[in-house]
């Protein structure tokens, strides 16, 4: 009943500039991601009412090697949820541990593992989170083979980075992410407007 959810959201997405510029011009669309340890699932991520952080995301991404980015922006959308896998609710929290229960079972019976999220940052953040991506696809996997009606989007708390003080329930990092899976739900990009030299894209 409570699934659908009835706001909009802003949600920042970092793109290499020449990307964000096609967006708003309408000559091109974001593209989900659909790698195996993508944190919520395959789809299209935002940071919910982040421009900042969407923002750094695109600079660190634009260091690695054979990077994709080279000048390094970010565009908005407003975000109708949709029907939501709200991983801030309860209701929601048990539709995913049962979708980690199938997928013990499933793999269990092919004798294969699980897959297992990986840290990889030296505050000892789980940045590679194979287990938790097999999980949400097993519930959406799951809700097409009962042919329910799909999710449009996830959408999560991540308590990341340092601590902000000693001994603090804080992190430098924490942050709501969004992951779209049905496009239909982003119903507009725009260029953010912000007072602030760390993310204002002239």
């Amino acid at each position: 009943m409570y699934a659908t959810l009835p706001n909009f959201v802003l949600g920042f997405h970092g793109c290499d500039r020449r990307v964000m510029q096609k967006v708003l011009n309408g000559d091109d669309s974001l593209t989900p991601s659909e790698n195996s340890y993508d944190w919520l699932g395959h789809g299209i991520y935002f940071w919910e009412n982040s421009p900042k952080r969407a923002t750094e995301y695109a600079r660190s991404l634009s260091l690695k090697h054979n990077s994709n980015i080279e000048n390094p922006a970010c565009i908005g959308a407003v975000i109708d949820l949709g029907r939501c896998l709200n991983l801030l609710d309860s209701a929601s929290l048990e539709i995913v541990r049962e979708g980690y229960n199938i997928l013990r079972s499933t793999t269990t019976i092919a004798g294969t593992e699980l897959p297992r999220n990986k840290l990889h940052s030296p505050s000892g953040d789980l940045l590679l989170r194979y287990l938790d991506c097999a999980v949400i696809e097993t519930v959406h996997a799951s809700i097409e083979e009962r042919t329910e009606p799909a999710y449009d989007s996830v959408r999560g708390a991540f308590w990341e980075g340092s601590e902000l003080y000693p001994d603090a329930g804080f992190k430098e990092k924490n942050h709501i992410q969004i992951c779209v899976r049905n496009p239909n739900c982003i119903k507009g990009f725009f260029l953010p407007r912000t007072p602030s030299s760390d993310y204002d894209i002239p």
